[in-house]
């Protein structure tokens, strides 16, 4: 489908900015050891969540899962967050899923893979989602004939009351588009052009009136299923299209009790994490993962999230990660046979901007947020860490986040995909061999196919090799070669970090 792009289009090429030499980086603030609640990390770098299409389709961890997660924490990064992993035992594809004891054993792999490949230095936690139903954009025949429901609205519309359901199916169908807009309604006009989507305001549903009273036990237990299999911490998703989010929004006008008023978007959000610190404790750290604005018409804006960020500092909170966009509310319309995807339109590419973009740029479009909310945390009194990220690449670029006050640690996610050991390499002083990532969206386009996510940097590198792993289309390796250790710069050994 077609992703939006701004306008003017202006190309932005990533630049390496000057390297640190190995003495530089280890007095650099990047690399010194922080912690975030019960978290000891060994710097403040962070691989954020990202989804890379590899788990099976019941939602275990497969071995290709494992490695992909083995591949990062090789580079040393200080945190990894495992990608978002449902916290309801429903079908979900090839995504990770917690719903479940069953899951646990597949994630505790996860665990030991990150702890041996990183000599224990690289902390992984999981972040946790719960979604909505959303379906496929249908055929129109197919959606009239048999996924309509005919109502007394349609009848009255077409001046048929006494017609039965295949009459009126029948006369719908002969309708052309004008004509048939007029007589749907506009969320059945949606399910036809867009495919069917729920949304947390969707009370007369009774599940998802109730999600105020299952969502709480649901991460509890999911939290718990984590802790069991021996991760650090977990990352609540509150951000992006999916339910958490939807709570916050400003776009939630839910008359429960849990929408409308700030206070009553927050409400949810700050109960689910309640739950999930009873059940896990203070030595267990929790976060969240929340926008600094949605990027909607009508959506909550920088000081909406510095409100909601204050209160999850201020309820204990163990850090905040920061994003943006991401929204269902302007995505493009899929094809036939596809779904919504809610990084298409101008939220998504706040999101996951690329490197042709407006006068602003792809680099750093989150910092200006991130450094209002965090200086609202601090006026509060609260000294909770703040993750920001979005096309942060080079050393000097995350320096300056940090000298600045604009983040506690940095999120490197498109960066760490296309080189790995980027952290090793910075850390070397060999910050020149870094393969910089060019801001293309080739993954993007990758994840919104459902394929496994790589980069075209490395995917077609050494694919002859012995023992080289290949994505299901045979074309593309899963994992970026490995960098052999630097020479240690005194014994000129190889250097153990």
């Amino acid at each position: 489908m077609t992703l939006w792009r701004p306008a003017p289009r202006i190309r932005h090429d990533a630049a390496p900015g000057r390297w640190p030499t190995a003495a530089e980086a280890a007095a650099s603030r990047l690399f010194q050891p922080f912690a975030a609640g019960p978290l000891r990390l060994a710097g403040r770098t962070w691989v954020p969540a990202m989804v890379p299409w590899r788990a099976t389709a019941e939602g275990f961890a497969s071995a290709n899962v494992i490695d992909w997660y083995r591949r990062f924490a090789a580079g040393r990064p200080a945190a990894i967050v495992v990608e978002a992993t449902g916290v309801r035992d429903v079908p979900s594809g090839p995504l990770l899923r917690i719903g479940d004891d069953r899951f646990v054993p597949g994630l505790a792999e996860i665990v030991r893979a990150v702890r041996a490949a990183s000599d224990g230095e690289t902390r992984v936690l999981i972040q946790l989602i719960d979604f909505l139903a959303i379906r496929r954009r249908p055929e129109r025949a197919r959606y009239l004939a048999h996924h309509l429901e005919i109502t007394a609205h349609h009848r009255e519309r077409l001046n048929a009351a006494d017609a039965d359901d295949a009459s009126v199916r029948a006369r719908l169908a002969a309708l052309d588009e004008e004509a048939l807009r007029l007589v749907l309604t506009p969320r059945e006009h949606e399910a036809l052009t867009f495919g069917y989507r729920e949304r947390v305001t969707d009370v007369h549903l009774p599940h998802v009136r109730d999600l105020p009273q299952t969502l709480p036990g649901a991460f509890a237990d999911a939290a718990v299923r984590a802790r069991a299999a021996g991760f650090d911490g977990v990352e609540l998703h509150f951000a992006h299209a999916y339910t958490m989010a939807s709570f916050l929004s400003a776009t939630n006008t839910r008359a429960d009790g849990y929408g409308g008023s700030r206070a009553g978007r927050l409400r949810l959000p700050l109960e689910v994490y309640r739950a999930v610190r009873r059940a896990v404790g203070a030595q267990f750290a929790v976060g969240c993962r929340m926008l600094a604005e949605e990027c909607i018409a009508s959506g909550h804006s920088v000081d909406d999230a510095a409100g909601f960020a204050t209160e999850f500092a201020r309820a204990g909170m163990d850090f905040i990660s920061l994003s943006r966009g991401g929204k269902f509310d302007d995505a493009a319309v899929p094809k036939v046979g596809e779904a919504a995807y809610p990084y298409t339109g101008p939220s998504g590419y706040e999101c996951m901007p690329s490197y042709y973009s407006d006068a602003h740029g792809p680099f750093g479009r989150n910092r200006g947020a991130s450094a209002r909310i965090r200086a609202a945390i601090r006026a509060a009194g609260c000294a909770t860490p703040v993750v920001v990220a979005g096309g942060i690449h080079n050393f000097e670029q995350a320096e300056q986040v940090l000298a600045r006050g604009e983040a506690d640690l940095v999120g490197f996610a498109r960066q760490a995909l296309a080189d790995p050991d980027w952290f090793r390499k910075v850390r070397a002083g060999r910050g020149a061999e870094v393969r910089l990532c060019r801001y293309t969206n080739y993954c993007e386009a990758l994840d919104q196919r459902h394929r496994e996510v790589t980069c075209e940097l490395w995917d077609r590198l050494e694919l002859a090799s012995a023992g080289t792993q290949r994505a299901a289309d045979g074309k593309r390796r899963l994992l970026a070669p490995e960098w052999p250790d630097p020479p240690d710069p005194i014994s000129g050994g190889p250097d153990a970090r």
